[in-house]
């Protein structure tokens, strides 16, 4: 749906657009702010689509059709990191590179940093998206699941430091399938 995509888009915005504000005008400032403001507004624009990744698909019986065709829950939670990186991930591509114009230290990581370490970051949404699957306000648990998981991409990303970014972005892409398919059996039992 084209709202799943807008609103992490204008969320992350939003944020960064703030961030400008409360800093002030100082260039020195924002050079300095920037590559840590970007990492964590996009942070916080993953977390927003965490609670409808599988809870639609779990009320409606999706899940479990998926299943009876044959698909593995693995399958399944790999499809949709593929599926969140598409639809949330690279329209907030787009928009860093207008972020990267309020917030001029943000520049220098438009290169590969942020695919990838998009990447990380809708696999861990996904892995959250599934623990929360079916649970009553499981989106204030989201929250709390996936920010300390983050921080290593945070910091590598922030910090420029994009082997260990892709070092943290291939064990969370590989683990999360997985960690999202242990949920999903617990949630169908």
């Amino acid at each position: 749906r084209f709202e799943d995509a807008f609103v992490p888009v204008a969320f992350f915005l939003i944020v960064v657009s703030l961030s400008v504000f409360g800093a002030g005008p100082e260039r020195a400032t924002l050079v300095q702010i920037g590559p840590g403001t970007l990492w964590t507004a996009a942070l916080l624009a993953f977390l927003l689509p965490v609670g409808t990744i599988f809870a639609r698909d779990l009320e409606a019986g999706v899940l479990d059709q998926l299943r009876v065709g044959g698909l593995a829950f693995e399958t399944i939670a790999a499809a949709r990191i593929l599926g969140l990186y598409i639809s949330v991930a690279l329209p907030l591509l787009a928009a860093c590179v207008l972020a990267s114009v309020l917030m001029p230290g943000g520049t220098a990581l438009l290169g590969p940093a942020f695919p990838v370490g998009f990447m990380a970051l809708a696999a861990l949404s996904v892995a959250a998206g599934a623990l929360i699957a079916g649970a009553r306000g499981g989106e204030a648990l989201a929250g709390l699941l996936i920010l300390p998981l983050a921080l290593p991409v945070l910091i590598f990303g922030a910090g420029g430091e994009f082997r260990l970014l892709a070092a943290a972005t291939l064990v969370l892409v590989v683990t999360a399938p997985f960690a999202a398919a242990a949920a999903l059996r617990a949630a169908e039992a």
